[in-house]
């Protein structure tokens, strides 16, 4: 599900308790009515001494009074267990904020993963930096090393709520993406792409556009200017994933709404001609 912002409006407690009281309160007046109607038409003539005060003998007013009390208590606590029951159901998201200083409260640390590095991208200034090179560099054979794709992951992983921010440059654009760390790294096919899979979601960055890709469903975003900072916002367990180009002020280039099975890696894919720098 794509949505340009991530809220999910709580609903309001007391029409969850008025809608309650309607539902159960017909069944509880209906016993009460029945009651009466037995005691009134239907109760044995022992009941129905006219010697007797027949509303007095049968229910007195402090009788009635304790029971509707009970009534209202036992109606109160049926309404708090059925608003408990909601809210155990419900998970409630904030409005997504695009002020800068509430994102860096989430800011993480980020170092690129020399062992998954394609072996035609050079890491520099301590694996934050990434270029394409002509020359193969000397890194070992890897079980994690993407062998075709232009591609390398983090380090570190995501878990709850995490912000990063890059700066990308060049002519032929890049792709910033988070992965799971299953993802596939061995051969050219879909499986080892960034966002051609169900393991990762990936915003591909040109010059001119922007696109955003999972599952190999590709979104053509109409979004501009194109910004060179881009910032990249996880919450896990919300199962929110935002793209903010980031200048004096903050601005949404695309958000989505998923579940997240298992912790995620950002991952960037370069092509060639240019460059991506941690920031």
């Amino acid at each position: 599900v794509i949505n340009d912002q991530s809220i999910q409006q709580e609903p309001h407690k007391s029409d969850v308790c008025a809608s309650y009281w309607v539902k159960c309160g017909a069944d509880e007046w209906f016993f009460f009515f029945f009651f009466f109607f037995f005691f009134f038409f239907l109760a044995p003539p022992e009941y129905t001494d006219v010697n007797d005060d027949l509303f007095s003998s049968l229910f007195s007013f402090d009788d009635l009074r304790e029971s509707v009390r009970q009534l209202k208590q036992k109606l109160e606590d049926s309404c708090k267990e059925e608003l408990k029951k909601i809210s155990d159901r419900v998970t409630f998201t904030n409005i997504v904020s695009r002020i800068r200083n509430d994102f860096l409260q989430y800011s993480h640390q980020l170092t690129l993963d020399l062992n998954t590095a394609y072996k035609r991208l050079h890491l520099s200034e301590c694996n934050r930096v990434i270029t394409v090179t002509d020359t193969v560099q000397p890194y070992p054979d890897h079980p994690e090393r993407f062998d075709y794709w232009y591609q390398v992951l983090c380090r570190e992983s995501v878990c709850g709520r995490c912000y990063w921010e890059l700066e990308w440059s060049g002519n032929n654009g890049v792709y910033i993406s988070v992965s799971y760390k299953r993802i596939s790294r061995k051969g050219r096919s879909n499986e080892c792409l960034f966002g051609c899979n169900d393991q990762s979601w990936s915003l591909d960055c040109s010059p001119s556009s922007y696109s955003f890709t999972h599952n190999n469903m590709v979104t053509v975003l109409r979004v501009k200017p194109i910004s060179s900072r881009i910032g990249v916002f996880v919450d896990h367990s919300a199962g929110t994933l935002s793209f903010y180009s980031v200048s004096d002020t903050m601005s949404l280039i695309h958000t989505v709404q998923t579940t997240f099975t298992q912790p995620l890696y950002p991952g960037f894919g370069v092509y060639k001609e240019s460059s991506v720098k941690l920031c």
